[in-house]
């Protein structure tokens, strides 16, 4: 039996303080070992770029900032196909690019058999580099968080 993919794709634009905490996210992981079958990449806001690298893949966890009306540093976990059924959409402009990348995808027959997006709620999003105060508060419980779901995903993916 093939070994099975977990891609952890983390997007956002680290000029723009939360909105970079995809990116801070998964340069944190790829610091740490991972477990075997186990990838992260670094999107930054060209999502039609990485998703080259994911098209093989059979569970895709995207990072990101995400709006969604809770406290900073809130994690909200969706399927893509969730965000069409809220108004206003949670998706900023990457993560529009990236829903156009996935349905190309899926078009394709290339689409990762799941895909799940962990949302973390923003505070700032304005010129700077650093997270805001809250969300480095609050980073061990969201890298923690991001962590359960790479393990959720193979585990799921053992029972295929």
């Amino acid at each position: 039996m093939e070994s099975q993919r977990v891609v952890v794709l983390g997007v956002g634009n680290l000029l723009l303080r939360d909105e970079g905490i995809g990116v801070h996210l998964a340069r944190a992981l790829q610091a740490e070992p991972l477990p075997k079958g186990v990838e992260v990449i670094d999107g930054g806001t060209a999502a039609w770029e990485a998703l080259d690298f994911v098209r093989a893949t059979d569970w895709l966890i995207i990072l990101d900032a995400v709006r969604g009306g809770g406290a900073p540093g809130t994690v909200y976990r969706f399927r893509p196909e969730d965000v069409l059924l809220r108004e206003p959409p949670m998706f900023s402009l990457h993560q529009l690019d990236l829903w156009q990348a996935l349905q190309m995808a899926e078009l394709l027959g290339r689409r990762p058999r799941e895909v799940r997006i962990l949302g973390i709620e923003p505070k700032e999003i304005g010129w700077g580099l650093d997270l805001s105060e809250e969300l480095q508060r609050r980073w061990p419980l969201i890298l923690e968080r991001v962590r359960e779901e790479i393990e959720q995903a193979q585990a799921d993916l053992s029972e295929i």
